[in-house]
């Protein structure tokens, strides 16, 4: 059987690889097995000039923060403040939600599960340009509200009330459900309820919090889809002609849908301390865990969680948790079904828009060997 130094080093040269095969720049990974964390890193936090990633560098972790936000959600249901199948109307004010279709009548459990039939304000195209591309103004703070602008109008993506189909939109209003039945802002309520009890003391919703932790610098692939998609924002230099730097940019219009920064370590604790009830009463984690189809074959979807079956990665190869797509980062973060492993992968190039890229940046969390590996490493720490 391999040694713990054996399968920390072929983890570190998977994720070397990976960046040697992709051009990713950097990549941060934690791999949480019983109560040990293991952290690694390979590749750059800064191109120009030439700078390491470190442990304790802060990423964007795009939609896994819709996770935090689901997590809150469930847990105003415990208290009996919300249910299920309470609609957006019973707690918005109808101002909030005028003219997006479908939006009125969308249930909790549609916005959580995304079957509510809801465009994306992410997937319009002048929201693309707006908030990721040409016409992006980097200083720019988002109102809470501002996204939703963009799906006031007749719906163009979306299929109908009770299909699945991934939308922003849906954790946005989520946000601003929170906020209303609370009388507190969601990012304050994210931080009572989850950050201060596991003492994550690196994460945060950017634009909404104080800024705290080292960023690395953030880039984005420019490929032919992006150019005609997204279009290139002036205030973002190119560093090569696939690679644009958009460090300048905040990621405050995803907010409740995919704002929050965080570190590897401070990730891997909370998909554990979720896992393990920590934070949910059990028959809450069922109801998370209450799976529908989604669009990815082999993928399912539950109330604000993945399930996702990997292939070859060991055990049942099931496996929960979220992926995460955001200007200028990737990052996926998972647990194995049947094992003691909690594994979150981390990089500073962004994907999104940019067509058939989707494989690299952090997505090498998900390949069998990487996944394979971290379940030995926790085979190994069981044993000491």
């Amino acid at each position: 059987m391999p040694s713990k130094d054996d399968l920390l080093a072929k983890l570190t040269n998977i994720l070397q690889k990976h960046i040697s095969e992709t051009s990713t720049p950097g990549l941060s990974a934690a791999i949480l097995t019983h109560s040990t964390c293991h952290t690694l890193t390979a590749g750059h936090a800064n191109l120009q000039p030439l700078q390491p990633i470190q442990p304790s560098h802060l990423f964007g972790i795009g939609s896994i923060t819709k996770v935090f936000t689901a997590t809150v959600i469930l847990q105003l249901i415990e208290e009996g403040k919300l249910s299920l199948s309470d609609t957006v109307s019973q707690h918005l004010p109808p101002e909030t939600y005028a003219n997006i279709d479908d939006a009125a009548n969308a249930s909790i459990s549609q916005l959580l599960r995304h079957q509510a039939g809801i465009d994306s304000w992410e997937d319009d195209p002048e929201w693309i340009a707006h908030g990721r591309g040409r016409h992006l103004v980097p200083a720019h703070v988002w109102t809470k509200t501002e996204p939703l602008g963009y799906i006031r109008r007749p719906k163009k993506t979306a299929p109908r009330s009770g299909e699945w189909y991934y939308s922003n939109t849906n954790y946005t209003l989520l946000g601003l459900v929170i906020e209303k039945i609370t009388a507190n802002t969601a990012e304050s309520e994210i931080r009572a309820r989850i950050l201060e009890p596991l003492a994550l003391r690196n994460t945060y919703l950017e634009g909404f919090e104080p800024a705290r932790g080292h960023v690395p610098s953030r880039y984005h692939w420019v490929t032919d889809t992006f150019r005609s998609t997204a279009g290139i924002c002036r205030s973002f230099p190119l560093i090569r002609d696939d690679l644009l730097d958009a460090t300048t940019s905040n990621l405050s219009v995803e907010w409740t849908a995919g704002g929050m920064l965080s570190s590897a370590s401070d990730l891997v604790k909370f998909g554990q301390a979720l896992r393990d009830g920590k934070l949910l009463k059990p028959e809450s984690l069922d109801t998370m865990k209450q799976w529908v189809g989604a669009a990815t074959p082999g993928s399912e979807m539950g109330h604000g969680l993945f399930r996702m079956k990997f292939a070859g990665s060991g055990g049942s190869n099931y496996w929960n948790g979220h992926f995460g797509g955001v200007l200028g980062f990737t990052g996926g973060l998972w647990w194995a079904e049947d094992g003691d492993v909690v594994v979150g992968v981390f990089s500073n190039v962004g994907t999104m828009h940019a067509g058939s890229v989707a494989g690299s940046g952090a997505h090498v969390i998900v390949s069998t060997e990487f996944l394979g590996t971290a379940r030995e490493l926790a085979d190994c720490d069981c044993g000491d």
